[in-house]
């Protein structure tokens, strides 16, 4: 698959140092020519550096791994290279406080797809700090990571779905786009357990099993 990566952070970093080793062809596009070199350089597997343009160009996947807020301007800049292209938003719009900068407005997802009208916008990696996404593979008590994705093209998620396997993890059907503003939430409620807290997020949610409450026995007749 031929992966275009917007950004040159943490979060491209990542998620596309596992792609490269799964064989994928990966672009790294950057504003910062010297940032993207040193990126692609780190990264090998013939991961090569480019403009952002040229990475969106190129790929058949786009991962905009860039801040919230950027990522709606950098795409209205690229404009019809987008087109057709399935494109990931990993963004956390998160400010001070642990709140949803978008304010009760659309997802940054959302707003991403308004800028992008000719690409297929795939929520998805934004609930794990970019550590998490280096491990290889994110494994925990036994059980690998599930990624919750949210779109509306299936080309474009069963794109995104490889993408998840091939970082080691396991993909959760999220529903369709509208509903990727409740991810964001979420890692807005996780991050402030996590770090404000110091709390363990996972214990706030009972076993599969439990989800809908215990079974109960069966009453007197």
């Amino acid at each position: 698959m031929r992966i275009g990566v917007l950004g040159t952070g943490n979060m491209a970093d990542a998620l596309a140092t596992h792609w490269a080793r799964a064989g994928h062809e990966v672009v790294i596009g950057g504003r910062d020519s010297d940032k993207a070199r040193r990126l692609a350089t780190r990264i090998g597997g013939g991961t090569k550096p480019a403009t952002t343009r040229a990475a969106a160009e190129f790929g058949e996947v786009v991962l905009a791994a860039l801040p919230f807020g950027a990522n709606a301007d950098v795409a209205r800049e690229l404009g019809a290279a987008l087109d057709g292209k399935a494109l990931v938003d990993c963004a956390n719009p998160v400010g001070p406080g642990f709140r949803l900068l978008t304010e009760g407005g659309p997802s940054a997802a959302s707003r991403l797809a308004v800028a992008a009208p000719g690409a297929h916008v795939v929520k998805a990696f934004n609930l794990c700090h970019e550590d998490v996404w280096r491990m290889r593979p994110p494994v925990f008590d036994g059980r690998p990571l599930a990624v919750p994705i949210c779109g509306d093209d299936e080309e474009a998620l069963a794109r995104v779905r490889e993408l998840v396997r091939d970082v080691g993890c396991e993909p959760v059907a999220g529903g369709g786009l509208e509903r990727a503003g409740l991810l964001e939430a979420t890692a807005a409620v996780f991050i402030g357990l996590w770090v404000g807290e110091r709390a363990d997020a996972q214990a706030i949610a009972p076993p599969l099993a439990y989800a809908t409450g215990p079974e109960r026995p069966p009453g007197p007749v």
